[in-house]
């Protein structure tokens, strides 16, 4: 059977896994099981992929999750508020600023892995051998930053819908103020901030597009002509495609259609 590439997506966290298998019949939408760098995992395949990577450099699928895989997953998951419960008790002896974020368990339950935030770098060395002591398995403490934090928690966003990031976008791609200006927003920080209180996700997005339409659209101060003459043009509405132009004594609205660029 040729090596087949997927996607797979572990537990809270959005982002995919790279795996492959050369032996079984997997469908999207599966669930299955594999070794990761954090050790016997239990997954869902979300797509099917054709990327270049050696398969050497991928996880390998082990097997398609059986019924009692599942079964011990969802104990797993049953487990971990009495975990973060615990949790949380170390880390207030100890006096350290950090917010757990996720708590989760490996298939075999040989190895817990915790995710927090902090603003600060957190000296964590006492707390991982304090809960390696209680809990008798192996410790895995992860710093996430602001964005993740809602990646992985979920929330609703300004749009009034669940965020993207933590619904579908499995890699967050870098986003500046400069696609803010380009869309034409409010820089009012409130207006284009997530959640998490960074730029919001979607405009990245959309950027791509408003980059092709501002490419046909006149600049602004330029001379167009008109039905009605030549004219400077004051605005440019993006998303109607639709621009305004001054004349000596008024200004008047066209489609991008009904004008022409002057030499």
């Amino acid at each position: 059977m040729e090596n087949k590439k997927m996607n797979v997506r572990i537990g809270s966290n959005p982002k995919l896994i790279e795996c492959f298998s050369n032996t079984l019949n997997i469908k999207k939408g599966d669930m299955v099981v594999l070794e990761t760098s954090r050790g016997v995992e239990l997954g869902q395949v979300v797509s099917f992929s054709k990327n270049t990577k050696k398969v050497s450099d991928l996880f390998e699928v082990k097997r398609i999750a059986t019924s009692r895989d599942k079964r011990v997953n969802d104990l797993n998951k049953s487990k971990s508020n009495d975990y973060l419960v615990k949790i949380k008790q170390h880390i207030k002896k100890l006096n350290l600023e950090m917010k757990i974020v996720a708590v989760e368990f490996t298939l075999d339950f040989k190895k817990i892995i915790i995710s927090f935030y902090s603003e600060t770098r957190v000296d964590f060395r006492e707390l991982v051998k304090t809960l390696a002591n209680d809990f008798k398995m192996k410790i895995e403490l992860k710093q996430v930053g602001a964005r993740d934090v809602v990646q992985i928690m979920g929330g609703i966003g300004l749009c009034g819908q669940e965020c993207c990031c933590h619904k579908f976008a499995s890699n967050m791609e870098p986003v500046s103020i400069k696609m803010a200006k380009q869309q034409g927003l409010s820089l009012n920080p409130t207006s284009i901030s997530g959640l998490c209180g960074k730029l919001l996700c979607c405009l990245e997005y959309e950027n791509s597009a408003y980059q092709e339409i501002i490419a046909q659209m006149p600049k602004i101060n330029s001379l167009v002509k008109t039905p009605d003459g030549e004219g400077k043009v004051v605005f440019n509405n993006i998303l109607k495609r639709r621009v305004q132009v001054r004349f000596e004594d008024d200004i008047k609205e066209y489609s991008l259609s009904d004008i022409k660029f002057s030499k």
